[in-house]
């Protein structure tokens, strides 16, 4: 099983640091980029290919509500889920609704995290990579 190239948006480098080291060590995880904020995610995405992509609400500038709006634009085949700390059954359901895969809670759910990227992983076609010129 190959890792999920990922791509992380989150703002605070404290989290994203500590969320990275997790992913990596505890999940079938290569995070291959991050940014802070919703634009930067949106440049980058247009023009990138991943398995997945984390996106936490709260951003740098925009909202990760923006990336999970316009990322479907892109036509790649990433997955995406938010991890948040502000994860309300409202919240919830407007991910779900613009396209998000599942929605964690950064407090009470990185465990799921894991195993959701557990799960996923299995799913990715043998020796099938999104990233153009990869194994």
């Amino acid at each position: 099983m190959r890792p999920l190239l990922t791509y992380l948006v989150e703002d605070s480098p404290v989290i994203r640091d500590n969320l990275i080291a997790t992913l990596e060590e505890l999940a079938p995880v290569q995070v291959v980029g991050w940014a802070e904020g919703e634009m930067q995610a949106l440049a980058w995405l247009a023009g990138q290919a991943v398995d997945l992509v984390i996106v936490d609400l709260f951003l740098a500038d925009g909202s990760g509500l923006g990336v999970l709006r316009h990322a479907q634009q892109f036509g790649n085949r990433a997955c995406h889920v938010v991890l948040s700390n502000y994860v309300t059954a409202p919240m919830r359901s407007q991910c779900l609704a613009l396209g998000a895969k599942a929605v964690f809670d950064k407090s009470t759910e990185i465990e799921g995290l894991l195993d959701w990227c557990q799960a996923h992983a299995l799913t990715l076609p043998p020796g099938a990579s999104p990233l153009p010129g990869s194994p």
